[in-house]
C-alpha cells in the first residue's frame, strides 16, 4: 500500500469524511497593511479545529472571491482595519454573489465603530467583530455559523 503524504505530522482527511473540518478563508482586503489581528484570528481559528487558509495582506476583492471559491471555504474573514470595512464588506458580498457562492458566509472584523455594525449586517454580513471582540466569542459565533462541532 502507498504511503500518504502528511500535513504537519498527520495524515490527510478525505474530503467529505466526517472529521472534514471546516474551511475559513481569512482575508486582508485593501491597502492595509496591518495583519497581526487576522494572523490572531487565524491561529485560533486554527486551534479551534478550523481549516484556516490566510491571504495575506492587500488583497483585491476580486482574488479573495477566486480564492474563497478555489479553496471552497464555508466563511471568507475580512480584516479591515483601514476605514473602508462598508465599500469592501459590501464589494466582497456583492463579487460572491455574483459568482454564484452566496453561500458563503462572509464575517467582517477590525476597527469597526459600533454604528456601523447594523450597517454591515444590512450589506449581508453574517457577524462581525470589532476590534476588542474576545476570541472565544469570535470562535464561538463561527462555530454557530457553519454548524462546525467543537474538536474532540
Amino acid at each position: 500500500m502507498p504511503t500518504v503524504p502528511s500535513v504537519e505530522g498527520r495524515p490527510p482527511t478525505p474530503p467529505g469524511s466526517p472529521s472534514d473540518p471546516t474551511r475559513v478563508l481569512v482575508a486582508k482586503p485593501g491597502l492595509d497593511g496591518h495583519d497581526r489581528g487576522a494572523k490572531i484570528v487565524a491561529r485560533a481559528l486554527r486551534d479551534a479545529g478550523f481549516e484556516v487558509v490566510f491571504t495575506g495582506i492587500r488583497q483585491r476583492v476580486e482574488d479573495i472571491v477566486a480564492i474563497a471559491l478555489q479553496e471552497d471555504v464555508a466563511v471568507v474573514g475580512l480584516s479591515i482595519l483601514s476605514g473602508a470595512h462598508l465599500a469592501l464588506t459590501t464589494r466582497t458580498i456583492d463579487a460572491l454573489r455574483a459568482a454564484d457562492a452566496a453561500d458563503i458566509a462572509v464575517i467582517v472584523g477590525g476597527t469597526i465603530p459600533g454604528a456601523d455594525v447594523p450597517r454591515l449586517r444590512a450589506a449581508g454580513a453574517a457577524a462581525v467583530f470589532p476590534t476588542g471582540t474576545a476570541l472565544d466569542v469570535l470562535v464561538a459565533e463561527v462555530r454557530a455559523l457553519t454548524a462546525a462541532p467543537a474538536p474532540p
